[in-house]
This record gives structure tokens, sequence and C-alpha cells, in this order.
């Protein structure tokens, strides 16, 4: 069975449910109100997409392409990009709720999060270099033996991050987030 193509197409305030998006490459197309509940996207390859108000929530993401795709205010909570392909992912986030979703062992370099929620994101194991993490809480996130080399967290808050766990050579922190970092030593910073 052949893969269909979709080109340039957009979609506004849409249900998709199980699987009624059609299996195929959807390049430069734009979901603006559109509903992913209950959706299967396995396999389904989104190239230099954008999603505007859409919500995802029980999402089946197997071997999903993401290529330059934007999202904006978005509710996708507990989605697993993990079990996205790897091949050049890249998405960026803006005005999203992402909590609970799982990057582990995700190649994020260059990853684009604005005033996003990050409460409870796994991100144990994930290349986050040269990430820009603006106005993000990170209450909860989950941050073991991943990569922060060159990450802007200067405006993040609520995080935990232990500098023995991972690498963070380069990244930026404000001062008022050095709690952030040395939280385990039970030490109080004034």
């Amino acid at each position: 069975m052949s893969k269909k193509y979709f080109e340039d197409q957009t979609y506004e305030r849409q249900t998709f449910a199980g699987n009624n998006l059609e299996m195929g490459d959807y390049e430069n197309c734009y979901f603006e109100n559109c509903s992913f509940i209950n959706t299967d996207l396995s396999n389904i390859h989104f190239i230099e997409c954008g999603f505007k108000a859409c919500l995802f929530m029980t999402i089946n993401l197997h071997q999903t392409v993401f290529r330059e795709v934007d999202f904006t205010e978005c509710k996708a909570m507990g989605l697993h990009f993990d079990a996205c392909n790897s091949f050049l992912f890249s998405i960026n986030f803006k005005d999203c709720n992402l909590e609970l979703s799982s990057f582990f062992e995700m190649d994020l370099r260059a990853t684009s999060f604005k005033n996003t929620s990050l409460k409870k994101v796994d991100f144990t194991k994930s290349n986050l270099s040269a990430t820009l993490i603006e106005e993000c809480d990170l209450n909860a996130a989950i941050f073991e033996y991943s990569n922060l080399e060159s990450t802007d967290l200067s405006t993040a808050y609520n995080f935990q991050i232990d500098p023995e766990l991972n690498q963070i050579k380069k990244a930026t922190f404000s001062k008022n987030a050095l709690l952030g970092l040395l939280g385990k030593y039970g030490i109080k910073v004034v």
C-alpha cells in the first residue's frame, strides 16, 4: 500500500480519533484548533508543519516523523516523543503544555521551548545541548545523565538539576536559580 502525500493543506477545527488521519506524508501543512485525542499517528510523517491550539492526548507516536515542526499553544500532555522516529527529529514549542511527556534518550539539540509547562517531563539521557528553555516551568522534570552543555536555562524555573549527574558545561542559569542546582546538598541560598 503506497503512502499518500499531502502538501500545503490547512486543517481547522477537525477532530481526529483512532485512525481517521490518513497515513501519509504531510509537508508544509497547518493544523489549527484540531483535536487528536486517542489518535494513532504511527508512521505518519510531518515535515515543516505547524500545530496551533491543538489538543493531543493518548496518542500513539510509534515511528512518527517530526521534522521542522512547530507547536504553538498546544496541550500535549503525557506524550511519548521517545517513540518517534529519531532521524532528523526537529521540533519547537511555544506557549504549550507538555506535562508528563517523555523525551527519554532523545536528541533535542537546538530545540526551543518557550513559555511552556514542562512539569514532570522526562529528559533522562537526552541531548539538550544548545537548547533554549525560556520562561518554562520545570517542576519535577527529570534530568539524569542529560547533556545540557550550552543550554540556556536563564529564565527557566522550578527545576532540580544535579550537576554531578548531568553535563552542564557552558549552560546558562540565573543567580535566582542556584537552589535548583544545589538543592540536593541541603544548603540555604539567601
